[in-house]
């Protein structure tokens, strides 16, 4: 599994940031791999290995997640539920760390797919893969970071 090799190759600051996350709700650590994985094989169906790169599908994949994520620490609470998805995504983003712009335009597809959870949370799967593949075929291009600052409310690309 992916996310076992990429663990193993966290220093132990790192590993000691995702404790920190983790230990505050160690419920949603199976769930939250299994949303990963979902979110990657949904990804990898849809779009194959187009998803590991800087356009649309890879805005889809990030919303995609952050969806997945906060459903899972879903029960009465949309915020709570969102917060766990910034959470791990955000570590996400500092663990694995890209170029600059691509780690704006990541988080910004991040926090897009969090507005959306809200959207989405009577949507069989089917009907959300078909939203988001709207949303992020709809996705604008950006070419500097502060491009991301035009569109609060879409999904962005490379």
């Amino acid at each position: 599994m992916k996310i076992w090799s990429r663990l193993k190759k966290l220093s132990i600051k790192q590993l000691l940031n995702l404790g920190v996350v983790f230990i505050q709700r160690p419920l949603l650590i199976r769930p939250t791999l299994k949303a990963t994985s979902k979110t990657m094989s949904i990804s990898q169906k849809e779009f194959g290995s187009a998803q590991h790169k800087n356009g649309k599908p890879n805005a889809f994949r990030h919303a995609l997640w952050n969806i997945l994520l906060a459903n899972v620490a879903y029960t009465k609470n949309e915020a709570a539920a969102t917060d766990w998805a910034e959470q791990v995504t955000t570590l996400h983003e500092k663990l694995a760390p890209n170029a600059p712009l691509e780690t704006v335009m990541d988080l910004h597809n991040n926090m897009v797919g969090r507005q959306f959870f809200s959207e989405t949370l009577d949507l069989s799967e089917k009907e959300l893969i078909q939203f988001l593949k709207e949303k992020s075929s709809n996705a604008k291009q950006i070419t500097k970071v502060e491009d991301v600052e035009r569109y609060p409310n879409e999904l962005v690309y490379i």
